[in-house]
């Protein structure tokens, strides 16, 4: 786990990271895949732990140390797989999501979980939601060309692309050198104090959360996993996927506000007045459209520490376009071949868990860079900017030799796991992979419905 870490406190330019305060305990894989993913998952936690403690140590003085089991963070990028709501596991892929062999021998990935990105695909297919029906539609074309068109509809299909044809696109010479975080100062500001500290290190700090799906909604649990007071911003027009929204809605307050209106706009700026963190991550450009970029922000909270989440990197070719980790999967070489040739994912959603850990610690660097040196800090991160870092990654550390056949059942991580009663029913759900001083974390709130809460910082 040492290359990992290194490369991600690289990545941060954090040289001083109190890496004495880690330890990590070391067990056998426990995914079905050969991909180092144990180190790789728990480098991004270990990296939020260092920072947390870190921070907490600047507010009070003390030193939190930091515990980690490998099993625990393996698991973590399976979060989703392992929920169960009354008993029964939470679904949340649409039976028609999946690989479709195309023309030529080639295959592409759909992707319709939400239903316009379904219904939009089988329009585009000219075919009813029928398997045998879609699969013979795609069969009679091309899989880059059936990619192309989604694309072109603002829909999501992939290209099934091995690791070389891959690194043929251009976007791919985008990725290759691409760090998996950047952060950046956009302006002076005077230094900003912490305000005065609680138990845990983010008490008293707010954030903004902006996001749909995974890797940005972990970005905001991992934030309230260690204290601080998460909003999570959803539009009441957009569609969702109950199942992650319980998954990922672990400690957080959830309002309803309509960023397409005047009065949603001004109500959200007016929340921006006394945040710390806003992380943006829908389409680029989508909140900046609105008069809610970066630097409309900052003219609100000039000190605020940002976060962008995207897709693909925003530059290259392929800015802007829509994405989630199975079409990234699909589009990098990540999807595996089975002896039949019939591509599969891998079984966890590293690329947006890990991005996830990984956007909430960029953001407790910016936190830490504006109380020592001051300034107004932006971090930038995107899925395949992760699945570029797994792939430097697994070139160095190897694979894993003997994987297990099968992933976990969820019997087998009940010890992992706690129940919580919520508005959703009784819910399953792993632990929090990082220790404190030998002590988990307990959650503050159980997940709520989108929309929940008013639109206002809780508490004042």
């Amino acid at each position: 786990m040492e290359r990992p870490l290194k490369s991600l406190l690289e990545a941060a330019d954090w040289h001083d990271a109190p890496l004495e305060r880690l330890t990590i305990e070391h067990f056998s894989p426990v995914l079905a895949t050969a991909w180092p993913i144990a180190p790789m998952a728990s480098a991004a936690i270990a990296a939020v732990g260092l920072a947390a403690s870190r921070l907490h140590e600047l507010r009070c003085g003390e030193r939190h140390h930091i515990h980690l089991d490998t099993r625990c963070a393996e698991l973590a990028m399976a979060s989703s797989t392992y929920l169960l709501v009354d008993g029964q596991a939470a679904k949340f892929r649409d039976p028609f999501t999946g690989f479709y062999r195309a023309a030529e021998g080639g295959w592409v990935y759909l992707h319709g979980n939400f239903p316009h990105l379904r219904n939009g695909l089988l329009a585009m297919l000219k075919v009813d939601n029928s398997p045998g029906d879609i699969r013979a539609a795609v069969a009679r074309r091309a899989a880059g060309d059936l990619e192309a068109e989604a694309i072109s509809l603002g829909l999501c299909a992939a290209r099934v692309r091995n690791r070389a044809e891959w690194t043929g696109e251009l976007q791919a010479q985008r990725e290759t050198s691409c760090p998996p975080l950047q952060i950046n100062c956009l302006g002076s500001t005077p230094r900003r104090d912490f305000p005065p500290a609680g138990e845990r290190p983010l008490s008293e700090l707010r954030m903004l959360d902006l996001s749909r799906v995974i890797a940005g909604p972990m970005a905001g649990r991992t934030m309230a996993e260690h204290g601080a007071t998460v909003l999570r911003v959803a539009s009441p027009k957009l569609p969702f996927i109950e199942s992650l929204v319980i998954d990922t809605g672990f400690g957080k307050h959830s309002t309803f506000l309509d960023l397409g209106e005047e009065t949603g706009r001004r109500t959200l700026l007016g929340l921006v007045e006394s945040c710390d963190v806003f992380l943006d991550a829908y389409r680029p450009s989508a909140l900046a459209a609105r008069g809610l970029g970066a630097a409309d922000l900052s003219l609100v909270r000039p000190d605020l520490v940002s976060v962008s989440l995207s897709a693909f990197s925003r530059g290259g070719p392929w800015a802007g376009r829509r994405g989630y980790d199975s079409l990234v999967q699909s589009t990098m070489g990540m999807a595996s071949s089975s002896p039949d040739d019939t591509p599969g994912l891998l079984p966890c959603q590293p690329l947006d868990y890990i991005t996830g850990y990984l956007a909430a610690f960029a953001a407790l660097v910016g936190l830490i860079r504006r109380h020592q040196e001051g300034g107004r800090w932006h971090a930038s991160l995107s899925l395949s900017a992760t699945a570029a870092w797994m792939w430097r990654m697994r070139d160095e550390l190897g694979d894993n030799l003997d994987p297990p056949a099968a992933n976990p059942q969820t019997a087998d991580v009940l010890a992992f796991s706690d129940v919580y009663e919520t508005d959703f029913g009784s819910v399953t759900a792993l632990r929090p992979p990082l220790r404190m001083n030998r002590v988990g974390t307990e959650w503050s709130r159980v997940p709520v419905p989108l929309g929940r809460d008013p639109a206002r910082w809780p508490h004042g």
